[in-house]
């Protein structure tokens, strides 16, 4: 019988789960265990999962959990060097070289665990199989208007919060931006036929806003591309990767431009491959944008974890698409979860463990 072990996310301001209590009734129905530790963020109360059938245990309690559990979260594990000798399903963002990603194979090949990392889970063309990118878009449009809102007023975006519901969010930056006084901006997405470029494109229709929209016909050709800093705001939805066009490069924070806040959704800043060349580093919810130009100014938005904006919606979207495959976990024929074992074992091959912990 497969243990799947639900952790409390530890991260600052993030509220989502990536299984919903219907979804663990599904489990338990086909003969799973299912643990959810408790949480006073998690979007979704304990008292659903209680009812649903799973066993409670307390917060953070899941380096103890059995040997055979599977440790299911979403965002990253506490920094403390641990050894990890669990099966982990979460967004590990380990095998593009990154270096806090090293330190986590290396903290798995101490202890002999497996990181099955939750973007690598795809079918046999290598697309993915449950994502966040819509709602990513959708926050990451909503978070460059809230910035230019704040430019149009003398100022700079303000700390960010979660909101109950779309609703909320869109009704909010509705009189956020009435209030400048001014015509809407005009929008370009990049990578506008995918997840994250449609969730983008819907908020600033929603928004009343002009959106251009590309994709890999209007940028095949390599660039460069004149045409984005024609634009007052550029919302990036391509994920950075060899040869990936530069659509912003570093001379861009000149004067002349007509584009003031780029909302890096794909977000990987400190990427070789990254086509946002203006920024190298993320930014937050405590302060949402690098101001990298001054006059006119240019802010970049480049926050990893937008969906938890919209715990809500997210949550449920999410789990609804992973669930499938949730259930297939530990089918010995299941070519995704092998898939995903492969790769860990690729990555940590190289990696020597620290025995000095």
């Amino acid at each position: 019988m497969t243990h799947l072990w639900v952790r409390a996310e530890s991260r600052p301001n993030e509220e989502r789960v990536g299984i919903t209590p219907e979804g663990v009734a599904r489990l338990i129905a086909a003969g799973f265990s299912v643990t959810v530790e408790d949480s006073p963020r998690r979007i979704i109360p304990i008292d659903a999962y209680r009812e649903a059938g799973a066993a409670i245990a307390p917060e953070g309690s899941w380096p103890a959990a059995p040997d055979d559990a599977v440790i299911f979260g979403l965002k990253e594990l506490p920094a403390d060097g641990t050894p990890l000798r669990h099966r982990h399903v979460m967004f590990g963002h380990a095998f593009k070289g990154q270096a806090d990603g090293r330190v986590l194979l290396g903290r798995f090949a101490q202890g002999g665990g497996t990181l099955l990392d939750l973007e690598y889970l795809t079918d046999e063309d290598g697309r993915r199989l449950a994502a966040f990118g819509y709602w990513a878009g959708y926050a990451g449009a909503a978070v460059a208007l809230m910035a230019w809102a704040a430019q149009q007023q003398g100022g700079v975006c303000g700390p960010l919060r979660t909101w109950p519901d779309r609703e909320a969010m869109t009704t909010a930056l509705r009189a956020r931006l009435d209030g400048t006084g001014g015509p809407r901006p005009r929008a370009l997405v990049i990578g506008a036929k995918g997840r994250v470029g449609r969730g983008a494109a819907d908020l600033m229709v929603a928004m009343g806003l002009p959106v251009t929209r590309w994709d890999q016909e209007e940028t095949a050709h390599g660039g460069p591309f004149p045409e984005v800093l024609m634009h007052d705001i550029l919302i990036n939805a391509i994920l950075a990767q060899p040869g990936a066009p530069v659509f912003v490069p570093a001379t861009a924070t000149a004067p002349g431009r007509a584009l003031t806040v780029i909302g890096d959704v794909a977000c990987d800043p400190s990427s070789d491959y990254s086509p946002i060349r203006v920024n190298d580093r993320l930014t937050s919810w405590d302060a949402p944008v690098n101001r990298v130009a001054q006059d006119p100014p240019l802010d970049v938005v480049a926050i990893d974890n937008l969906p938890s904006l919209l715990p809500r919606e997210s949550s449920v979207d999410y789990a609804d698409q992973l669930l499938p495959v949730l259930l297939r976990l530990d089918d010995p024929q299941d070519p995704v979860w092998a898939r995903a074992a492969a790769l860990h074992r690729d990555h940590v091959a190289g990696i020597e463990p620290d025995r000095s912990a």
